[in-house]
């Protein structure tokens, strides 16, 4: 397939109401590439035979979701350098960007609709065809583009990359252009009054067993279940850590252009850029982190211990955001944190996040407390376990992944929550502190699992009330004693916190 054209005259606007994936406001949208005088002439036209004009920001958009769909990408990843690859910034970046994510988020509305649309289920079409349409039915149903501009370009990017599919695709998405996504929810969602699960799951694009959960955690409450939807569907923001003893977050923020977090001491909500780019994190004076993240790991910090604080362990490191964090915190109070991680790849992940500060890294299982002469029972003061989860809290940053999990992702990973939790608890000395970590709100991943590791490890322990942990003023921390932060609660991911105390 030929490079696409970038169609430099060609504009276009998200709307600010229903735009999760790309910036806000209004903007002139796409339309029709017009005729400029001394270009596209016949001579040129003789000297190389025509090709599809798709417009660079669509086909980059187009060319990440079809990789996530393909082979199993992650748009974080793919997309970013698919950016610099094709050398798009500023608008023509935010606009794939914002292509990208949204189409991705509301994958599950957009198939029904148009399988509706096309009268075949979405899996009977062509694969490249079918994530052109996705994308455009996106435009159509969630931004300002004017139909015609959607349809059309769509077209055109059905044509590169869908021999003989244009009649269709034209058919399908003026089919899909005659409904507003309200009116095509109205159509195709059960009722709310008989369905209220199945209809939140096609309303809002999630699998309807991610909606129950929710709700469940949420102790049924759909409404607010529906505002976590809701915002979920969002594009979340980009949150900074300015490292203690390394970095101011008042004098960051300034310096970044942000603004200090809500909550966590050490947040700076970043307004826009790419934050890759900021010598802050260049210099190891900040990492990128969401909110909700240096929270819970703040909160093993600050939590009450009598006796030795010199000797910390971070179980499950790997990326090292919170192992970065903590060891910053280690150097402010002359204690060393020892992070392990299992994969060598991630190892090294922790190495670079935390060079030059008090932390020796272990390429090694967590669950080898007690055989592994590098992690003694009873030696550890403070010990997290942020333990490997489904990631259902984080779905906003991650928005394939709410369509890749499955209930039967859960067994495997509970069990090796308990396992990790266990050892945690045997690493941990007597009157020392382990906090248990999730970035899910599943009861099974939190509430069942930390219960059960509690009372299997062998050593006696005892729950600590994690909510006086956390910022005073924070609202929405229930009963206690374990605390579960929320996107549209807190603003942070859905992060669960549970702090036990060894006996």
């Amino acid at each position: 397939m030929e490079r696409p054209q970038r169609r430099y005259d060609e504009q276009r606007a998200p709307r600010p109401d229903r735009s999760p994936g790309g910036p806000r406001g209004d903007r002139p949208a796409y339309g029709d590439r017009p005729a400029r005088p001394g270009r596209g002439d016949d001579r040129r036209d003789a000297r190389r035979p025509a090709r599809p004009a798709v417009d660079l920001p669509r086909h980059v958009a187009y060319q990440a979701v079809a990789a996530v769909h393909r082979d199993d990408a992650y748009a974080n990843l793919v997309l970013p350098a698919l950016l610099r690859q094709e050398r798009l910034t500023g608008r023509d970046a935010a606009f794939a960007t914002e292509l990208t994510y949204g189409t991705l988020r509301h994958i599950g509305t957009l198939d029904a609709i148009l399988t509706d649309a096309a009268g075949r289920d979405v899996a009977r079409i062509d694969p490249p065809v079918r994530d052109a349409l996705r994308l455009g039915a996106y435009q159509l149903l969630h931004t300002r583009v004017p139909a015609h501009a959607a349809v059309s370009s769509t077209v055109d990017l059905v044509r590169a990359v869908g021999t003989g599919a244009t009649g269709f695709a034209n058919a399908v998405l003026r089919e899909v252009a005659g409904r507003d996504a309200d009116a095509w929810v109205a159509k195709l969602a059960p009722a709310f009054e008989t369905d209220p699960i199945g209809h939140l799951a096609l309303a809002y694009s999630h699998p309807q067993w991610i909606v129950r959960s929710f709700a469940e955690a949420l102790g049924g409450d759909l409404g607010e279940t529906t505002r976590l939807l809701i915002e979920d569907n969002e594009r979340p923001p980009v949150h900074l850590c300015a490292r203690p003893g390394l970095a101011d977050p008042a004098a960051l923020a300034d310096e970044v252009g942000g603004a200090p977090g809500a909550f966590s001491p050490y947040a700076v909500y970043l307004s826009g850029g790419a934050p890759g780019d900021l010598p802050a994190l260049a210099e190891g004076r900040a990492h990128v982190q969401d909110e909700g993240s240096q929270l819970v790991a703040n909160a093993l910090a600050v939590a009450p211990l009598d006796g030795s604080d010199a000797h910390w362990l971070d179980l499950c490191a790997g990326p090292g955001g919170k192992s970065g964090l903590l060891g910053a915190l280690a150097a402010q109070r002359g204690a060393r944190l020892t992070a392990v991680e299992v994969s060598e790849h991630r190892a090294r992940l922790v190495g670079q996040a935390t060079r030059g500060l008090p932390v020796t890294v272990l390429h090694t299982d967590g669950r080898t407390v007690g055989v592994d002469p590098e992690l003694p029972e009873g030696h550890f003061d403070r010990v997290l376990v942020d333990a490997p989860c489904t990631g259902l809290g984080a779905l906003r940053r991650r928005p394939e992944a709410r369509w890749r999990k499955q209930p039967s992702d859960l067994p495997p990973l509970t069990r090796l929550q308990r396992e990790l939790l266990s050892a945690a608890l045997r690493a941990a000395r007597p009157g020392g502190l382990v906090a248990y970590v999730t970035c899910s709100p599943h009861t099974v991943e939190t509430h069942v699992t930390v219960t059960e590791a509690a009372r299997r490890a062998g050593v006696p322990a005892d729950f600590v009330d994690a909510r006086p942990l956390l910022p005073a003023g924070m609202p929405g921390l229930g009963d206690g004693p374990s605390v579960q932060l929320w996107p549209h609660r807190h603003g942070t991911d859905a992060m669960f916190l549970a702090v036990l105390r060894r006996g």
